[in-house]
């Protein structure tokens, strides 16, 4: 029998710092080479959307996440994100899990999200915002606050962003430009519009960038990456359909300009070098977290009345 999670299962098995806790061991398996992950593919469907096929390998389990990003559908009552988390026994192949994606890809997204800033933001760092109130928005908002931080929340849509902070426990930012000045900044929109110009990042600021993880996306301009010091989740995945194509494209930025997260946690790659360096964290979405996320669930499953069902 092969027990399926809906997303309120997933989001009662796993709780925000579990997940960063989770998803930090797995950036550190993979930095090691003790977890494999294949390279994300793109089934595009624009200018609607795209589909995407994410498989992983780690501790023994095989993961497949069929997942969808299609930025309209909140507009007709549908969400975003899509789909399915299929996991496998890595020792014979048997089918063990299925999961709902959304939830998975939310509470990752989240724990990569403020992950990264508590890693390259500054120890004194005190003030932290989220721009963006959608569901992986709220995923980030109700990270930092699960690690004791005080969060701001905005959103071009000020009803939606007061509906989220007041199921999280967050603060409605006055405006967009307070937003934007806090220490640990984090940004989860559709991609479609540059939400950090050139010269807009402080001295001392950390910018976790999440929405830009497709062909054609960016939150954040070239110019302003070019003068910062820049982190990603993975070189290669980033390098051809994240944040960081960009500049890489206009010859902005190369390899050697760029640190992994998981070199940082691992402790092989220098992270915040001074209090005034501004850090930017581009992430795609790895399979590495989805798995570590799936195996935080399955830890729990048996205290869930979880459906079952036979191949």
């Amino acid at each position: 029998m092969i027990p399926f999670f809906n997303g309120t299962q997933v989001r009662k098995a796993v709780s925000p710092e579990s997940a960063l806790e989770a998803v930090r061991e797995a950036f550190i398996a993979y930095a090691r080479g003790e977890w494999t992950m294949p390279p994300k593919v793109y089934v595009p469907a624009y200018p609607e959307g795209d589909f995407r096929a994410m498989p992983a390998l780690g501790a023994g389990h095989a993961l497949l996440k069929w997942v969808t990003s299609f930025p309209g559908n909140p507009d007709h009552g549908l969400p975003t994100v899509t789909g399915l988390v299929l996991l496998s026994d890595a020792t014979n192949g048997m089918p063990k899990a299925v999961l709902d994606a959304g939830a998975v890809t939310a509470l990752r997204t989240g724990a990569a999200a403020v992950l990264a800033a508590e890693t390259l933001g500054r120890a004194d760092a005190e003030t932290a915002a989220v721009i963006g109130a959608g569901v992986n928005g709220e995923a980030a908002a109700q990270t930092f606050i699960a690690r004791g931080r005080h969060v701001q929340l905005w959103d071009v849509d000020r009803a939606r962003a007061e509906e989220v902070a007041a199921r999280v426990g967050a603060e409605v930012a006055p405006g967009r430009d307070e937003a934007l000045g806090a220490d640990l900044l984090v940004t989860v929109t559709p991609g479609r519009n540059i939400v950090l110009e050139e010269g807009s990042l402080r001295p001392g600021q950390h910018a976790s960038l999440m929405g830009a993880d497709g062909p054609g996306k960016a939150e954040i301009a070239v110019e302003e990456l070019a003068r910062v010091r820049v982190f990603c989740d993975d070189w290669e995945q980033a390098s051809h359909n994240g944040e960081l194509v960009h500049a890489v494209e206009a010859g902005v930025l190369g390899r050697d300009d760029v640190t992994q997260l998981g070199d940082v946690l691992a402790g092989t790659a220098e992270g915040r070098k001074s209090e005034r360096d501004v850090t930017v964290f581009d992430s795609t979405g790895l399979a590495i977290q989805d798995l570590a996320i799936t195996l935080a669930a399955m830890e729990r499953a048996d205290e869930l009345d979880l459906p079952n069902f036979d191949l």
